[in-house]
């Protein structure tokens, strides 16, 4: 069905959209002042459509905020397209463009107007997620820390909120607007919240589409529904989106026990939750959140190619989705503050197909098999439940759509019992379009097929076969196609033509027969490689079948040219491809020296590969076939001459902390109150991320033996305390509950005041360096869980009324940044970062030296350590650098990376998931001179070394993409006067 073609007012169009019934395709046009550039989106209820075109968008989620470097975003979304993908989901993160209320960044690696751009250039389409609140286990959700300070419960229409969100969608949403589709663009679809079902204001989800109108948005509205059950799902009713979604996460977050976890949070099909709009999989599992810090290496195996055959195809065939989203594409990095602490640590890796460092995984291969199939066979944006074929034997299940324009019938093979692992062999009575025929099957275990039959594959009518297609295209004057089975299974395909054709095998071994009276040639052969079938006259265009193992099939990369499709196969990913004059010129990349083949226009004779001329022959199959080399070498130096210096002056009892604010605050808008007064919440004065100081004075009674204090830090978080410059230990900070009652004694540590140090009448100093892991997510629009602080909750003496002063101290400049380049995520209230200690051209000349990192004892508190190396990476190679720290370092230790300034994560020593810490291309010079800073927190006072560390590659290879530095100050530019 075409959608109508309408020009309506935005809010005009909203309203209809959101009332309207029946199953007539919607769309929304495009504001008249952009006339000249329009693209009609639609939809009904089988799809989305562009300018009456049908969709069907199959996206992977990738986060630009976890990953600072503007030019490697080209690099993974290349990756993504080149998987199948032909669209990406992307969430914009309100409080990484905004350090200060009013005060927003949308430059440099915040240029989202950049992003989009990119998307546009590599064809894929966007549904923009700008939340406001977008969960991804990012600090506050997504929301500006200083949204803790506004009146008014968050999530919700309140005076206070609206106006704070208002200021946010005033500047993002021009920049989504200018990037729709509508107007030539690539976002398709507008995401208003995230997974809002508790606590629901329907005015507010209201509010976010009217001003989300107001601003221009004319694609079609969508919101993605949480956990299913009775929760709202917004389909209906005063708030209802035009296309509301589902977020399915089957696996569970069971990461430490991937081999035996298998379905435990349901089927996975998604809902349809209106009639009149497609069925959406608005988030579909693609990894997992390591919550019990099991590794993402086992959160990958949790969600692997097993997994992603028998879920993924379940769900096509079983809801007849043609929206997908699968969460994550690209997982990345919470490099500075970034993490949401009581789910998430640095790595945000996910198990995702593409992992932290930006190299492919055998999830992506199998992404590549179904994304290749769901993009090539239109057919399924159109279809309906029908009647399936009938398997012999019942342990395998079979479920069947159908598209009621074509008669294509697209049959899930699996199963009936998905917990099933044994190996079963069956026959079908399936009845196609083309006619009744008893097929013989076989299915292992922990996986799914999805069966086509009665498709026109180009100019080919193909009645039915029982290996899967990968793709096909016109290429060379002739139908080249893809099929693929698992390695060692019977494979069958039958085709039809109005008179016996001529079949040449080119390899492998297939045999054929042709029945006169049916029409039908049918191809039978063992999946072993790839064998290569020519078919040629009985009345229509050659036909190239390539008939391939599934790992075969994945070496494979579909590019398409303005001059037609190529096919590449052999090199280890393909970004692009031109034809032009007898020359095909392909931009891949290439992990290892061998083969690239590549089948393109019958004029092709020469063949380049990343600038370089490859010597080809022709093969019988009509490809090219050459050479490549391999990368080369990389050599990576030891991080030796280091320099340390021992770093907390702020626990000296006469250190001078007249310029830190004084903390004299008797109310706070938190609704969780302080256990005493004043309130020592950290925001309430400014300090949001990172690090914060405490230092407090008060005169001895004489009777003072303790010190007791609370502290919140979110998961995982410290305190440290010293009292007259005397270390007297350290404790876990607390995390608040979301749900009452509050614990009225979170992150408790009572200190013994070393004797001698109390003399009645003589002031004492209690210095306090807390660690903010950063802010609780809203998932439940609560604000006891949004609102809950962050910093010291109470303090008292024990033994004595006495009354305590304090002031307080982060990050330098506060909300007022200081290098808004690298932002309000980037440092805390270290000594070391307010004096530039983590910025590259520190003159660190007078600190100690040492030969090794691991060689310095570490005093309680905090020390920092400086090392420089140089790089000279091979040009025209992507050469993967993370920093390894050796699994003997103390539990007891914690240390803040820095890489040329910019805080790339934090190392646990008792958080065994994360050796590694990606540098990324970009913060990383490949050619020059790199400062690493490495600031250590120990607890234990032992004066134990550091583990070791060093540079470690995770995979060179030969291609990528041009990178370039990432522009950010240096010592010299923040601290002029020195």
């Amino acid at each position: 069905m075409r959608a109508t073609t309408r020009v309506l007012p935005p809010l005009l169009a909203l309203l209809l959209a959101v009332v309207a019934g029946g199953a007539a395709a919607r769309s929304v046009d495009a504001a008249p002042d952009r006339a000249q550039q329009r693209h009609e989106v639609g939809y009904d209820r089988y799809s989305m459509t562009v300018d009456g075109e049908r969709v069907l968008l199959w996206a992977g989620e990738f986060h630009y905020f976890r990953l600072p470097s503007p030019d490697l975003w080209r690099d993974v979304l290349e990756k993504i397209r080149a998987a199948g993908f032909n669209g990406v989901s992307l969430y914009f993160h309100w409080g990484y463009h905004s350090p200060k209320q009013g005060v927003y960044d949308f430059t440099g690696v915040r240029d989202i107007d950049r992003l989009l751009a990119l998307t546009e250039e590599l064809g894929l389409y966007v549904v923009a997620r700008p939340g406001p609140y977008i969960n991804a286990e990012t600090t506050g959700g997504g929301m500006p820390a200083w949204l803790k300070q506004v009146p008014g419960r968050a999530r919700s229409s309140d005076d206070g909120y609206t106006a704070a969100y208002r200021d946010w969608l005033d500047r993002v949403d021009p920049i989504i607007a200018r990037h729709q589709v509508t107007r030539g663009g690539s976002v398709i679809a507008y995401n208003v919240e995230n997974e809002y079902g508790a606590n629901v204001d329907p005015l507010y989800m209201e509010q976010l589409q009217r001003t989300a109108r107001e601003h221009g948005i004319d694609v079609p509205i969508t919101h993605n529904n949480c956990c299913g059950g009775t929760l709202p799902n917004w389909s209906s009713g005063q708030g209802a989106v035009q296309i509301p979604g589902v977020d399915d996460y089957p696996q569970s977050f069971d990461c430490p026990n991937p081999d035996t976890t298998w379905g435990p949070w349901g089927d996975g099909i998604t809902r349809r939750l209106r009639e009149d709009a497609p069925v959406y999989a608005a988030e579909y599992q693609a990894g997992a959140i390591d919550l019990a810090n099991a590794g993402y290496e086992k959160c990958g195996r949790l969600t692997g190619p097993d997994y992603m055959r028998v879920f993924y195809k379940s769900n096509v065939v079983g809801s007849g989705a043609t929206v997908f989203n699968y969460y994550m594409a690209f997982g990345g990095t919470s490099w500075g503050w970034l993490p949401q602490p009581n789910d998430v640590y640095t790595s945000y890796d996910y198990g995702a197909a593409i992992t932290e460092g930006r190299r492919l995984t055998p999830k992506y291969d199998e992404f590549k098999r179904q994304g290749y199939f769901v993009t090539s066979v239109a057919p399924l944006a159109k279809t309906d439940p029908s009647a399936a074929p009938v398997p012999a034997d019942p342990a395998v299940g079979t479920r069947a759509r159908a598209n009621p324009d074509t008669g294509t019938q697209f049959v899930l093979l699996r199963h009936a019992d998905r917990a099933d692992t044994a190996d079963l062999a069956t026959t079908l009575d399936w009845s196609t379009p083309d006619g009744r025929y008893r097929v013989p099957v076989r299915i292992a275990g922990r996986d799914a097929k999805i069966l086509v039959a009665g498709y026109d594959l180009g100019g080919q009518r193909l009645v039915w076969s029982t290996s899967e297609i990968l793709t096909h295209a016109p290429v060379g004057g002739r139908d080249v196609a893809v099929l693929h089975g698992r390695d060692g299974e019977d494979g069958s395909t039958v085709l039809r033509y109005s008179s016996a054709p001529s079949v040449r095998v080119l390899d492998g071994r297939v045999a054929s027969s042709f029945d006169a009276a049916t029409g039908d040639l049918r191809l039978d052969y063992r999946h072993s490689g790839l064998a290569r079938v020519l078919v040629s006259g009985g009345g229509r265009p050659p036909l190239l079948l390539l008939l391939a193992t599934g790992e075969e099939a994945a070496r494979f990369w579909r590019l398409d040219t303005g001059g037609g499709t190529v096919l590449v196969r052999g090199t280890a990913l393909a970004r692009s491809a031109s034809a032009v004059g007898g020359t095909v010129r392909l931009r891949a990349d290439v992990d290892r020296a061998g083969e690239v083949e590549v089948f393109g226009p019958a004029s092709a004779r020469r063949l380049v590969v990343g600038g370089e001329r490859v010597r080809v022959t022709r093969t019988s199959s009509g490809s090219l076939l050459g050479e490549v080399a391999g990368p080369r070498p990389v050599a990576l130096p030891p991080l030796t001459e280091w320099r340390h210096r021992v770093d907390v002056p702020e626990a000296a009892p006469g250190f001078d902390d007249s310029g830190w604010t004084i903390a004299d605050r008797t109310t706070t808008e938190s609704p969780i109150k302080p256990k005493t007064l004043p309130v020592l919440y950290s925001g309430d004065y400014g300090f949001h991320h990172g690090n914060v100081w405490y230092r407090g004075r008060f005169t001895p009674t004489g009777g003072e033996t303790a010190i007791s204090l609370n502290a919140i830090t979110g998961r995982r978080g410290i305190y440290l305390v010293w009292v007259d410059g005397h270390y007297v230990g350290s404790a876990a900070g607390g995390v608040q509950s979301d749900s009452e009652p509050v614990n009225p004694d979170p992150g408790r540590g009572d200190f013994t005041i070393p004797p001698g140090l109390v003399e009645r009448g003589r002031p004492v100093t209690i210095s306090v360096l807390v660690e903010n892991m950063g802010h609780n997510d809203d998932w439940t629009a609560d604000d006891t869980r949004f609102k809950q602080p962050r910093g010291l909750f109470g303090a008292r003496l024990v033994g004595s009324t006495a009354p305590i002063s304090w002031r307080v101290r982060g990050a330098e400049g506060g909300e007022d940044l200081t290098d808004p380049a690298r932002g309000p995520l980037n440092t805390g209230g270290l000594h070391g970062e307010r004096a530039g200690w983590h910025l590259p051209g520190y003159p660190d000349r007078t600190w100690q030296r040492s030969r090794s990192f691991a060689d310095v004892p570490l005093p309680a508190g905090v020390s920092w350590h400086r090392t420089t190396f140089r790089l000279d990476l091979p040009e025209g190679h992507d050469v993967p650098i993370a920093l390894r720290f050796a699994p003997d370092g103390s539990p007891n230790q914690r240390v803040l990376v820095f890489l040329n300034g910019w805080n790339v994560g934090q190392y646990l020593g008792d958080l065994a998931a994360q050796q590694d810490f990606v540098l990324p291309n970009g913060l990383l010079r490949a050619h020059g001179v790199n400062a690493l800073s490495l600031a250590v927190i120990d607890t234990d006072g032992a004066e134990a070394g550091a583990g070791g560390v060093g540079l470690v590659t995770t995979g060179a290879v030969r291609g990528g993409v041009a990178v370039r530095d990432v522009p950010a100050p240096g010592y010299a530019d923040l601290h002029p006067r020195g």
